[in-house]
């Protein structure tokens, strides 16, 4: 009979120790995870996008594009994409309705002027030629800079693909 008691009090006494290393790691993996919570906020806080309307906070190249192109249009919104593992780049919004992006040296990488032409300077020789020869009365209403190339849309919607050196290479089909 005494060994029964003996064996229900370890039996209590180990209850306990388990449930008191329950609640201590209970409360460590809540500490924890408030923790992770506030560094993920605190990364996202520094790395969050900041919108101005201050062509001074472009790099120069991007400023200089957008005199040189785009001189008498207002700037709408400028937002800089601050990336985590990424460099920063740079939407702009022109009142017009123009939306220019910039690489984070200030090279622009896509120009879409919605149903207003792309300015001439900024399409390739080639790539203007082949348009004017192949499609007649469209104008080029957006072009993007790829690493393979130029994609670019017309303003009947078809979209065209081109190399670096302006060779035509396709339609571009959508996925």
């Amino acid at each position: 009979m005494s060994m029964n008691i003996e064996a229900e009090t370890t039996f209590h006494h180990l209850s306990d120790v388990n449930i008191m290393n329950f609640k201590t790691s209970d409360f460590y993996m809540k500490r924890f995870i408030i923790c992770f919570v506030a560094l993920m906020m605190g990364i996202g806080l520094i790395y969050a996008d900041k919108y101005t309307i201050n062509r001074d906070n472009l790099p120069q190249t991007a400023q200089e594009m957008l005199k040189e192109y785009f001189p008498k249009a207002k700037v709408g919104m400028i937002k800089v994409d601050k990336h985590l593992l990424k460099k920063t780049d740079y939407d702009v919004r022109l009142v017009n309705g123009t939306k220019i992006e910039f690489n984070n040296a200030g090279k622009w990488t896509s120009v879409d002027c919605k149903n207003r032409a792309v300015p001439q300077g900024l399409i390739p020789k080639a790539i203007r030629n082949y348009v004017a020869k192949k499609f007649d009365s469209v104008k080029i209403v957006k072009i993007e800079k790829k690493s393979f190339g130029y994609e670019i849309t017309l303003s009947d919607d078809v979209e065209l693909k081109f190399d670096l050196l302006g060779t035509f290479k396709g339609v571009k089909m959508d996925d």
